[in-house]
């Protein structure tokens, strides 16, 4: 019996790494990440449903959308503290419905969003939660329930974290310690960041051009490396021959494409 019982258990352990195996291998791998999703090219808007599936169907490793609480505390997915016009966070989220997106959408709710994110298995969800610029709490409010609501949707594999907010990612790291979140601003060293737990760096392009060890530190210490927002081909160029990671930006189609032209090159 107890032969049996051991035999059951490697045999569950196999398994459990297999199915791990086939979590990891099944993401795009690429270095593009659309920023609030694919929607220059096509005339979309900024971190719709519609840019979203768009990232999907250019086959990006990532697409990064930014999220808010409205005063009813529904999650909504839009860069600027306003939508149209309208305070997100001093309004509800009926309030929000009178206005649409230039494609006729709503603004989108993070549950929508990542329940369209599911629907795929290949690109990842990278999900910026903003400083409301209402205190602390806020901040602590908006990250509880985005994580709650990762958790309910069963998304973890899907979601990868990143904020301008120190605070706001060291809570992640906290209460979500198998995330991986990467920290925005630029202002904190590579060691520091190790040190507290990140599992990676995102940091404006000019960040790593100013400080030129950065990137070897950053590779050393074993943190991924992103670089945002880089549009231009002199600022791509910089992150593909720096051998980044990942690369955020407006122009997932010219960054593919360069990537292409360094890969030939080589």
């Amino acid at each position: 019996m107890k032969q049996l019982i051991i035999a059951f258990l490697i045999m569950t352990m196999a398994v459990t790494i297999v199915n791990a195996q086939k979590t990891i291998d099944r993401w795009n791998k690429n270095q593009v990440i659309a920023h609030r999703g694919a929607w220059k090219k096509n005339n979309l808007p900024e971190n719709s449903i519609a840019a979203l599936k768009q990232a999907f169907k250019l086959k990006c490793y990532g697409s990064e959308f930014d999220v808010h609480l409205t005063l009813d505390s529904v999650i909504v997915v839009n860069h600027d503290p306003t939508f149209l016009g309208i305070n997100i966070s001093k309004s509800t989220y009926n309030q929000l419905l009178e206005k649409k997106l230039s494609n006729g959408e709503t603004i989108p709710t993070l549950e929508n969003y990542l329940k369209t994110g599911l629907k795929q298995k290949k690109t990842k969800l990278i999900l910026e939660i903003k400083p409301q610029e209402l205190g602390i709490q806020r901040d602590a409010l908006l990250t509880e329930k985005v994580l709650q609501l990762v958790r309910k949707l069963k998304a973890q594999a899907w979601v990868e974290y990143i904020s301008f907010s120190y605070e706001v990612c060291k809570d992640i790291i906290k209460n979500e310690p198998n995330a991986k979140i990467a920290y925005l601003k630029g202002d904190v060293s590579p060691e520091k960041l190790k040190a507290d737990g990140f599992t990676g760096v995102d940091y404006n392009f000019s960040v790593y051009q100013k400080n030129e060890n950065y990137i070897k530190r950053f590779k050393k210490l074993g943190l991924s490396i992103n670089g945002w927002t880089a549009n231009t081909p002199e600022a791509i160029k910089f992150l593909i021959s720096n051998q980044v990671d990942y690369i955020t930006t407006n122009e997932p189609e010219l960054v593919f494409d360069l990537v292409n032209q360094a890969a030939v090159k080589n």
